[in-house]
């Protein structure tokens, strides 16, 4: 009898009404608790967004002065004259190219063994594994192994050195991406094109990869972002120069490094220009968030 007044008064509460009215404990709980989420929830928002653009602000307060056209045109100064940062922007964009050129290629391969290949056996899951221990792996980690591997050997200080261990730094965010990426198209896309007799490496290009073209593009802009303000692994291979040098075989200059030993320096101007570069890398990292961001939404 209970059951059927229950349905009964279901049936006559008004279109629009719950059956929980303001009266209802469980309704007033659930309020209180949903208030209480969302209040906290906009705090720490407003605490993150703070301290980002407190950082924002502070790089722009203390390097505003040295932006200007002769940071792109001039080299590094010496104490007391003026200068910019010309030679480390340049080797900097050198060796993230390089490091992106080999790193890419690689991470896009071991990820699409993974999720396309790798369904059986123990490889693919072994791979997945330590690629990430490897994402996880502290930066100079990498730089002392490219310096033994490469650096001792070798004898000099280089910027393939360089460029190979920013090239290790790339690799693990770009199978994990091409992985998740490959992962998420259906099966259904996969099983149409072989049942149409298209062979596997074709039905990879021609419709996995297509399909999954915007998170791959984000997965090689996250590691480009990562691997921009490395300083710890450029330290044990492509050190510094205080030219401008097309030589990838001798020494290079690099932003992080230069903010390094100009931000640890007792010349004002010096810590200025190390201001306004920490300020560049923090902006292109910004901008290539950004981009991610938009090449991931337009999936």
């Amino acid at each position: 009898m209970s059951n059927t007044t229950n349905y009964t008064d279901k049936l006559n509460t008004p279109k629009g009404h719950s059956v929980l009215n303001n009266n209802n404990k469980v309704f007033k709980k659930r309020a209180v608790v949903n208030k209480v989420m969302l209040t906290l929830s906009c705090i720490t928002l407003i605490f993150g967004l703070f301290w980002l653009f407190w950082i924002l602000l502070t790089l722009i307060q203390k390097g505003g002065g040295a932006f200007g056209m002769h940071l792109f045109l001039e080299n590094t100064p010496a104490p007391g004259e003026s200068g910019g940062l010309k030679n480390a922007i340049y080797g900097s964009l050198l060796m993230t190219v390089v490091g992106t050129v080999i790193g890419t290629p690689v991470g896009i391969l071991a990820g699409t063994y993974i999720a396309e290949y790798g369904q059986r056996g123990w490889l693919a899951p072994s791979t997945r594994f330590l690629n990430d221990v490897l994402l996880s792996a502290p930066s100079i980690i990498i730089g002392l192994f490219i310096y033994a591997l490469y650096v001792a050997n070798a004898k000099h200080y280089s910027g393939w050195a360089g460029a190979l261990a920013l090239a290790i730094l790339v690799i693990p965010v770009v199978v994990r991406t091409t992985d998740n990426m490959l992962t998420l198209i259906p099966n259904s896309m996969r099983e149409a094109a072989v049942a149409l007799g298209c062979p596997k490496w074709r039905m990879i290009l021609s419709i996995c990869y297509k399909a999954s073209m915007s998170g791959l593009i984000t997965g090689v802009l996250l590691a480009i972002a990562r691997i921009l303000g490395e300083t710890a692994p450029l330290l044990f291979t492509a050190l510094n120069n205080q030219f401008q040098s097309l030589d990838m075989n001798a020494p290079m200059a690099n932003l992080p490094v230069v903010i390094y030993q100009y931000a640890a320096s007792p010349y004002t101007d010096w810590n200025e220009l190390a201001w306004a570069g920490a300020a560049l890398i923090t902006l292109l990292v910004l901008v290539l968030n950004i981009l991610a961001r938009t090449f991931l939404r337009a999936k």
